[in-house]
């Protein structure tokens, strides 16, 4: 029955109304229709559709006209009788091919805009799709950035507690208080100092410094044999980065000292800018 229903749907009735079938394709629907009661009702049908069609389309010449055209040739009456069924048949295959045609037509344009029409809708589907995927995208890179952002600022808070606590737990340390002086009495700063590596480490931790300017750094001086020793440049939001930071190294110093410098450093303290001093 499936079968049936899909041939009667193909198309193939409508072509044998048309004529448009070749003599073995009509040959087949015609077997088909003897063979199927469903297929032979159909193709009644569609002869059926076309003939009215056919007869709303027919036009019948005027009784003057048809007279005139007679009267102007001669035939016999048996010769005339049939020159008028001829002519009569004649208009009306014509008319009925015609008629046939047209709703063929009709019925390939009617596909083919439904064809268009889905078409559209796909492709605008999709493209709503692709759109709405484009934005999930954007939204894991930008999830998956800052994830990355805190793995690394927690990688960098752990490698600086870890050598924190290296720091506190070694006795090569030793831990040099630096006060505030006049031009910042309540700042404040520690200092691990080992003379037997060389290093010089800020407890940013608990450092206590006024926040610095885009202009300005603050910069650290080991005071050794009385002269200024540079150590290294630092801001007071490191603070907020890390536990500690590796200054310059030295090996020998009698005290350390903080001033405020222009960005980049001096190559002298500037002694009005002392905020912090602590002696070893």
């Amino acid at each position: 029955m499936e079968n049936i229903k899909s041939y009667i749907e193909s198309g193939i009735l409508e072509l044998y109304v048309l004529g448009d079938l070749s003599m073995q394709e009509m040959a087949e629907v015609e077997q088909m229709a003897q063979l199927h009661p469903e297929i032979k009702a159909e193709l009644a049908e569609i002869e059926k559709a076309m003939n009215n069609i056919a007869n709303s389309l027919t036009v019948k010449p005027d009784l003057k006209v048809k007279a005139g055209f007679f009267n102007s040739i001669s035939f016999s009456d048996e010769e005339e009788v049939g020159a008028a069924k001829a002519e009569s048949n004649e208009g009306a295959k014509v008319i009925m091919m015609n008629s046939r045609k047209l709703n063929f037509y009709k019925f390939s344009l009617a596909a083919c805009l439904a064809l268009l029409l889905v078409s559209i809708l796909a492709i605008i589907n999709l493209n709503n799709n692709l759109k709405a995927s484009k934005q999930q995208i954007a939204e894991l890179q930008n999830s998956n950035q800052n994830f990355a952002n805190k793995v690394n600022y927690l990688d960098q808070r752990v490698s600086s507690s870890e050598q924190a606590l290296n720091v506190l737990s070694n006795p090569d340390y030793k831990m040099v208080k630096l006060n505030g002086t006049p031009n910042s009495p309540n700042s404040k700063l520690v200092i691990a100092f080992n003379a037997k590596e060389k290093k010089v480490i800020l407890d940013l931790h608990n450092m206590d410094m006024p926040t610095n300017d885009e202009a300005h750094q603050y910069q650290l001086w080991a005071l050794v044999d009385g002269k200024p020793v540079d150590l290294g440049l630092f801001d007071a939001s490191d603070s907020k980065n890390a536990f500690v930071k590796d200054m310059k190294s030295i090996g020998v110093a009698q005290a350390f000292a903080v001033t405020l410098e222009p960005r980049g450093g001096s190559v002298n303290p500037t002694l009005d800018k002392m905020m912090v001093m602590g002696a070893i």
